[in-house]
């Protein structure tokens, strides 16, 4: 951290400063200059308050050498991170991960013949959600804990892990004690308190950027579950709000490069909800693994015009399988396999 004093501010202010940074237990190195001072600050910076060290006479501005996002950057960790869901199966490795199903659980039948088809196309990890975030209160909501045990027999008849959203605090452990990944949606980047407790499971978060949030504000809400104990978090850019309409949301395919530059944490990315429309998902997709995502997010229906959630953005089957027939040609082209 680098403390930057007013220009001709009196040397005892900066020595007050240098005194209060010794009281943390950490190393301050004074830089005398002809017109201002500028304090250096040796040690881990998360233990001083930024408020408190601006409040202070004659400092102009404090300057972090560090990103304030310490766990989750490079910085922390220099080699990527390959998160293990079930034996076999690891996001962020050589491998492309998909996750692939329903965005709503509706039925077992609907959820048993989708992950079928996706695991005979390539998917690794069935996508089901049991609670459902919807912007209408009359909208379907999910099954709640019925659709948990309806994906739990899926993943019992198939072998394929569960990721499914969490919602509230509340239910933490109820969805832990059945999913493989706990994925946390768009409206809840943010729920900091979901977040901490979050921390204290071990099992992977999969979190999704807030529809309007900045790399750096996505990147500081997985730092609070990181911050809490859970070093398996699973990054994920699923378009942001823009002024566009064409599409849902707007990709942020440039959000890849930036976060592999910034973080060692898996990223991947989910084109249905940032297309919102079948017909551009395929394309999304194909380019974020040739961005360097890690894996992708898809949602599949058996009979896409009858889903209860997201119907525009589904693909069947047969779209689903030959999208990853393609996938596999541009993931080997980037050294990935699927």
């Amino acid at each position: 951290m680098i403390i930057v004093m007013q220009e001709n501010a009196p040397k005892q202010h900066a020595l007050a400063v240098v005194h209060h940074v010794q009281e943390l237990g950490l190393k301050p190195v004074l830089l005398e200059g002809t017109e201002r001072n500028v304090i250096a600050v040796i040690g881990d910076e998360r233990i001083m308050d930024m408020h408190v060290i601006n409040s202070l006479d004659g400092v102009e501005k404090v300057m972090p050498v560090l990103a304030p996002f310490k766990l989750a950057s490079k910085e922390h960790a220099k080699t990527k991170t390959a998160i293990t869901v079930a034996p076999g199966v690891v996001v962020g490795g050589t491998q492309i991960a998909v996750m692939a199903g329903n965005c709503a659980v509706e039925s077992l039948g609907t959820t048993l013949a989708t992950a079928k088809a996706v695991q005979a196309a390539g998917a690794i990890i069935q996508r089901g959600g049991a609670f459902k975030p919807r912007s209408s209160p009359y909208s379907f909501q999910g099954l709640g804990e019925e659709g948990l045990l309806v994906l739990r027999e899926a993943k019992k008849q198939t072998g394929m892990p569960i990721i499914t959203e969490i919602l509230d605090p509340r239910h933490v452990e109820l969805v832990a004690e059945h999913a493989d990944i706990l994925q946390v949606g768009t409206r809840n980047m943010q729920n900091f308190e979901l977040l901490r407790e979050l921390g204290k499971v071990k099992k992977p978060v999969l979190l999704k950027r807030g529809m309007s949030a900045t790399i750096e504000e996505f990147l500081m809400s997985a730092e609070y579950i990181l911050a809490s104990g859970n070093a398996n978090v699973i990054l994920c850019e699923r378009g942001i709000r823009t002024y566009e309409t064409a599409t849902r949301n707007t990709l942020d395919i440039s959000a890849i490069p930036v976060l592999k530059k910034m973080t060692h944490l898996p990223v991947i990315v989910d084109p249905s909800h940032a297309a919102g429309k079948r017909d551009y998902v395929g394309a999304l997709a194909k380019a974020a693994i040739a961005a360097g995502a890690d894996g992708l997010l898809l949602d599949v229906h058996p009979e896409p015009p009858k889903s209860l959630v997201d119907p525009d953005q589904a693909l069947n089957f047969e779209q689903f399988t030959v999208l990853m027939v393609d996938i596999k040609k541009i993931a080997e082209a980037v050294g990935r396999t699927l």
